[in-house]
């Protein structure tokens, strides 16, 4: 069974194959954070989607380079160090710490490598200044450096690679200096902005003067710098086909450092927009939310991940409270059978074999990640052990199976075993002693008040063949 994913450059599902001649190495590229402000959860669903595809490809057997890059200087990020009176360093440093524990906090992966736009910038000046030998960017009046849409078609490249742009109804020619542009115009774009006043102390030395980078040649030269000029996957939000993955194609392929008949990208997968109780994220509707925001609401990491990876990664997706509580339920029902198939299955020895779990969830992700069928195999089988236990049908090596499957599940899914007790503390366990004890003694009005106050804390009582536990509601 075949690896399918769907690729923006062909518009279609392709089967995936990487550049490595053994067919084991894979390099993969997602656009990481802009350091200007806590990211919000429309960001972090393209990070879970990325950290899905990583774990997915290792579970296949492939070793993975996984790059993420760190914007810490753009238009944004150098209008707020002006605003805060800070040092380029101070400001982004605090909102690349927080990315980073959030990451954490959802249960992600860290990349390998994690590359800041400040640390390559000799990798920049060097990719800027092949082009210009190549006669495809030229060097303005002002000391900026930009990238010509006209020369790049003229010397036989596509511009439009990732999506189809009819230059007869758009406006070609105008040369845009801002890191983002209207998608209808094909503008020459900057490589090297010359610097101004309002930049303050946020330059570097090049030979077109001081100055600083544009945004779309950082994650050109990062990549081909970590990844080589040709690697296998580029990810991102849906957002950034255009105009800045269709800038790092024309920028990469332009300096010609692939090989020939290589593209600089073999694979490209773009997530889809995330909605927010069903409107586009806006602060003024009060529904911008970061992922602290919603920690602060008493939902933690693993919900929220959960509902991030509920639809297919190519779906618009509504992102709501009412979901994150559905995920608490929908956890809370992962969590509850294999608490029972641990306790049935103790210390027996796993069946062997591959376990049809498993081999449900490979199916669903093999086809382009189809997490949505992905879960239906779950839940299904949530159903089926509940019921096999509950008719005492289901074998201690059986149990053993299924919690060992489960376990390869959630190494793709990353959303943590489960099935645990630990969170109960000294003082619910003692409270459910003294529950039981008033059972046995028949002061059957203790034991209701015992189990009403647990009740009241989120607990209920639940009677199990090893004797009763808690479990929370």
């Amino acid at each position: 069974m075949g690896l399918r994913l769907f690729n923006t450059l062909s518009r279609s599902v392709e089967d995936f194959i990487p550049l490595d001649p053994e067919g084991r190495k894979v390099g993969m590229y997602c656009c990481g954070p802009t350091v200007h402000d806590f990211a919000h959860i429309g960001n972090f669903r393209t990070f879970v989607f990325s950290d899905l595809t990583r774990r997915y490809l290792e579970f296949r057997g492939y070793a993975v380079t996984h790059v993420m890059n760190v914007t810490d200087v753009e238009d944004k990020i150098i209008q707020r160090v002006k605003t805060r009176q800070m040092s380029l360093k101070a400001y982004t440093s605090q909102y690349e710490e927080a990315f980073f524990a959030d990451l954490a906090a959802l249960g992600c992966v860290k990349p390998h490598q994690t590359p800041r736009a400040t640390e390559f910038i000799p990798d920049i000046i060097q990719l800027i200044q092949a082009l210009i030998e190549k006669g495809i960017a030229y060097k303005a009046q002002d000391g900026s450096v930009y990238f010509s849409i006209e020369k790049y078609r003229g010397a036989g490249f596509r511009y439009g690679q990732l999506l189809n742009l009819n230059f007869e109804e758009m406006r070609p020619g105008e040369r845009v200096a801002s890191d983002e542009y209207a998608k209808e115009s094909v503008a020459d774009f900057a490589l090297w902005k010359s610097r101004v006043a309002d930049d303050g102390d946020v330059f570097w030395p090049s030979p077109w003067g001081e100055g600083r980078p544009g945004w779309h040649i950082e994650c050109s030269a990062m990549s081909m710098r970590l990844l080589g000029p040709s690697f296998d996957l580029h990810l991102g939000g849906e957002d950034l086909v255009f105009p800045h993955h269709e800038d790092e194609i024309a920028q990469s392929e332009g300096a010609g450092l692939q090989c020939a008949g290589c593209r600089f990208v073999r694979h490209w997968l773009h997530g889809a927009h995330l909605l927010v109780e069903g409107k586009k994220m806006s602060k003024s509707l009060g529904n911008y939310f970061t992922l602290r925001d919603l920690l602060a609401k008493g939902f933690n990491g693993r919900e929220i991940r959960f509902l991030l990876l509920s639809a297919h990664y190519r779906e618009s997706f509504n992102f709501t409270i009412e979901g994150l509580q559905g995920a608490r339920s929908a956890l809370a029902r992962i969590d509850d059978c294999l608490v029972r198939l641990k306790e049935l299955a103790a210390s027996t020895t796993p069946e062997a074999g591959e376990h049809p779990l498993m081999s449900a969830v490979d199916k669903a992700l093999s086809e382009d990640l189809n997490v949505s069928q992905a879960w239906g195999a779950i839940f299904d089988w949530v159903r089926d052990c509940n019921r096999s236990m509950s008719t005492h049908s289901l074998t201690p090596s059986q149990a053993a199976s299924s919690v060992a499957a489960w376990g390869r599940v959630d190494a793709i899914l990353g959303l943590g075993i489960g099935g645990g007790v630990a969170e109960v503390s000294n003082e619910l366990e003692t409270l459910l002693a003294e529950r039981q004890a008033a059972r046995k003694a028949k002061d059957f009005k203790r034991s209701d008040a015992i189990r009403d106050e647990l009740k009241s804390r989120g607990w209920v009582i639940e009677d199990t063949p090893s004797g009763s536990r808690l479990k929370k509601l």
